[in-house]
C-alpha cells in the first residue's frame, strides 16, 4: 500500500509539472497580443483542493552493518520484557515496554482536550437555538439592571453614610460635654478645677502626675478644636450636597473621633493614676473619682463603638464606586454577546476554534508518539542479537535496550541540526541511488542519533532508514539520496506558492476584478516547493493572480509581483517571438 502510494505521489508530481508548463504556455500564447498598442494581461490560477508534502532531504551512503540498536526516549521501570536474545522478529514485534502511567494519562486528557475543542467548534457552527437566543437576551437585561442597581447603590451609600455621620454628632456633643466638666468641673470643691485637684492631691503624697495632667489636658484641646471644627462643617451638609464634600467630612468625622478617644484614654490614665497613689497611701477615695472613672468607662465603649463608622462608611461608598464601572464592563460584554448570538459565528472565531481543533489534534499526536515510545517494537524483521533489559529493572532514556541484525540493508545519511528536528522515528522516505539509474525504493527512519556530531563547527546527526524491499544492484558503501517525508495533508485549499505575496507581516495574493488585481489578505498553512496551504481568507475556485504580462510594440512581455522572499525566488525564460516570460517560483 505504502508503494502504490508513494508511486502515486510521484507520479502525481510529474504530471503535475508538465500540467503546469501546458497550462503557463496555454495561458500566456492565450494572452498573447502583436502590435504596437501597449497592454497588461494577467495569468490566473484556480484556487484547488488538494495534497501538500513536506520533507527533508539528504545524502549518504548504504550502510556496510545490518543491525541497530533499540534506543527509546523513555525513561522508567521494565515493566516487561517479551523477546529474548537469538529469537527471530517480525516488523513490529514488541520488543519490551518502560511503564508509562504519566505518558498514558497525557494522551487520555489530549483526547478530553480535543473532544472539548471538537464539541466548541460543533457548537459556534450549529444554528442559534430560540433557548440561547432568550438566554443572551435574558443576561443582557439583567446586566442593564445591575448597571443601574449599581449607580442607585452609590447615592444609597452616600444617604446611607450621612445618616450615620447624624447618628454621630447626636452623641458627641454630650460626650465632649462631659470630658470637659471631668477635667474643669467643681465635683472636688469650689475653690479649684478637677484636673487641678488630681494634680494637687497626688503631689501632697509625692506623685508624679504633672505629665498626666499635661498630656489629658493637651489631648483635650486638640480634640476640643477638632470637634468644634468638624461639627461646624457637619451643619452645613444636607443631603443635596456635592458627594466630594460627604467624603471629606467622613475622614474630618473620624480624625475627630480617634482625637476624642485619645483624650479620654490620657483622662483616664489621670484618674486611674490618682487613685492608684490614694490607695497606695490608704487615704480615702472620693465618690466624685469613682463617678468620673465610671464615666471615663462608658464613654471609651461607646467612642470606641462608633470609631469604626467612618470607616465603614467610606468602605461602602468605595465599594458601590467599584461596582459601577464592573457594571458598565460586564454590560458591553453581555451586550457583544447578545449581537455575536444574533449574528452567529464570525469568520475569525471560526477559525480560531478550527485553528484550536487543529492544535488539539498536533497534541494527541505528539502525546501518542511519546507513549509509543514507552512500548519499542522492532522496526523490521530481524533477529535479537543483544537484550540489556530485565523486568523490574530501571531504564534510562537514549540507552540501547536490545539490538537487531536484518538481511534488510539501511541506509545512513546525516542531517544537520536544523533539519533534523523535523525528523522522527517511523517516518517514511523514498530512496534514489546514483549508481542504479532509475531505482526508487522506500524505506522507514529506524533511528535518529540524540546526540550530534562536531566537525568544524557545524553539528550533524545521523539518520539510519530501513529499505522496505531488498534489490541485489544495491551494495554496501553506494552512495544514496533520501527524501524523508515529514508532514503532509490532504484535502486542503492550495495556490501556487508564488501567488502569495507578503507586506510587512500580512499574506496577501492578488485577485482580479473588473480586470484589475486587488490585493486579498489571506492566512497560510504549511508549504512546499511549489504550493502552499490557504486557510483563510478564499475559497475554492477562486482565482488569484500568478504572473502579469506586459505587452508593448512587437515584443511582448510577461512580468509578475516581486514575490515573498520566504517562498523562494523567480526565474525567467524565453517564450517566443523575443518575449519573455517572469514566472514567480
Amino acid at each position: 500500500m505504502l508503494k502504490k502510494t508513494l508511486k502515486l505521489i510521484w507520479r502525481k508530481k510529474i504530471l503535475s509539472g508538465i500540467c503546469l508548463v501546458a497550462i503557463a504556455g496555454t495561458s500566456y500564447f492565450g494572452y498573447e497580443k502583436l502590435g504596437n498598442q501597449a497592454e497588461t494581461k494577467y495569468i490566473t490560477s484556480a484556487v484547488e483542493k488538494g495534497m501538500i508534502i513536506q520533507s527533508v532531504s539528504g545524502s549518504g551512503k548504504v550502510s556496510s552493518l545490518n543491525q541497530i540498536d533499540i534506543k527509546p526516549k523513555a525513561s522508567g521501570d521494565i515493566t516487561g520484557v517479551y523477546v529474548k536474545e537469538g529469537q527471530e522478529v517480525k516488523k513490529g514485534t514488541l520488543l519490551f515496554s518502560i511503564s508509562s502511567t504519566d505518558a498514558q494519562k497525557s494522551v487520555t486528557d489530549a483526547e478530553i482536550s480535543l473532544d472539548s475543542a471538537k464539541i466548541d467548534l460543533e457548537e459556534i457552527l450549529e444554528p442559534v437555538d430560540q433557548l440561547t437566543l432568550m438566554q443572551a437576551q435574558n443576561a443582557y437585561d439583567q446586566a442593564v439592571s445591575s448597571e443601574k442597581k449599581a449607580i442607585e447603590d452609590l447615592s444609597s451609600s452616600y444617604e446611607d453614610g450621612l445618616s450615620s455621620l447624624t447618628s454621630i454628632f447626636f452623641d458627641l456633643p454630650e460626650i465632649m460635654t462631659d470630658l470637659y466638666d471631668v477635667l474643669f468641673g467643681y465635683d472636688f470643691g469650689t475653690s479649684q478645677w478637677n484636673i487641678d485637684w488630681y494634680s494637687d492631691t497626688t503631689q501632697n503624697y509625692g506623685g508624679e502626675v504633672l505629665k498626666y495632667k499635661q498630656l489629658a489636658e493637651n489631648n483635650y484641646k486638640i480634640a476640643k478644636n477638632s470637634y468644634d471644627k468638624n461639627f461646624d462643617n457637619y451643619k452645613n451638609i444636607s443631603g443635596y450636597s456635592e458627594t466630594v464634600k460627604i467624603d471629606a467630612l467622613t475622614d474630618e468625622t473620624h480624625a475627630t473621633i480617634k482625637n476624642i478617644s485619645e483624650t479620654i484614654k490620657s483622662m483616664t490614665n489621670l484618674v486611674n493614676f490618682t487613685k492608684d497613689i490614694l490607695e497606695q497611701n490608704g487615704a480615702t477615695i472620693p465618690s466624685a473619682l469613682l463617678s468620673q472613672q465610671k464615666t471615663l468607662q462608658d464613654y471609651t465603649l461607646s467612642v470606641n463603638k462608633i470609631l469604626g463608622t467612618p470607616t465603614s462608611i467610606k468602605r461602602t461608598i468605595q465599594n458601590a464606586k467599584d461596582a459601577i464601572p464592573k457594571a458598565k464592563i460586564t454590560l458591553m460584554e453581555k451586550e457583544k454577546a447578545l449581537e455575536d448570538v444574533k449574528n452567529g459565528a464570525d469568520n475569525i472565531t471560526i477559525r480560531l476554534k478550527t485553528l484550536a481543533v487543529q492544535q488539539k489534534e498536533n497534541a494527541l499526536l505528539s502525546a501518542k508518539q511519546n507513549l509509543a515510545e514507552y512500548y519499542p517494537r522492532a522496526p523490521f524483521d530481524g533477529i535479537i542479537a543483544d537484550l540489556s533489559v530485565e523486568k523490574n529493572n530501571s531504564f534510562s532514556s537514549g540507552n540501547a535496550g536490545a539490538t537487531i541484525t536484518t538481511k534488510q540493508k539501511i541506509a545512513e545519511i546525516s542531517l544537520n541540526e536544523i533539519d533534523v528536528t523535523d525528523i522522527k522515528v517511523g517516518q517514511k522516505a523514498t530512496l534514489t541511488f546514483d549508481a542504479v539509474e532509475g531505482l526508487s525504493i522506500t524505506g522507514e527512519v529506524v533511528d535518529v542519533d540524540s546526540i550530534g556530531t562536531i566537525s568544524q563547527n557545524i553539528v550533524s546527526y545521523a539518520v539510519q532508514i530501513a529499505f522496505d524491499i531488498d534489490d541485489d544492484r544495491i551494495k554496501p558503501g553506494m552512495s544514496v539520496s533520501v527524501s524523508i517525508i515529514t508532514n503532509s495533508k490532504q484535502n486542503i485549499l492550495t495556490v501556487p506558492l508564488g501567488a502569495v505575496k507578503t507586506q510587512g507581516q500580512t499574506s496577501y495574493v492578488d485577485i482580479l476584478k473588473d480586470g484589475e488585481p486587488q490585493k486579498t489578505q489571506v492566512e497560510t498553512g504549511i508549504s512546499n516547493d511549489t504550493l502552499i496551504e490557504i486557510t483563510s481568507g478564499l475559497n475554492e475556485g477562486d482565482m488569484v493572480v500568478t504572473q502579469t504580462i506586459s505587452t508593448g510594440g512587437t515584443t511582448p512581455s510577461a512580468s509578475s509581483n516581486t514575490g515573498n522572499k520566504n517562498f523562494g525566488g523567480s526565474g525567467s525564460f524565453n517564450a517566443g517571438s523575443g518575449a519573455v516570460m517572469r514566472i514567480i517560483q
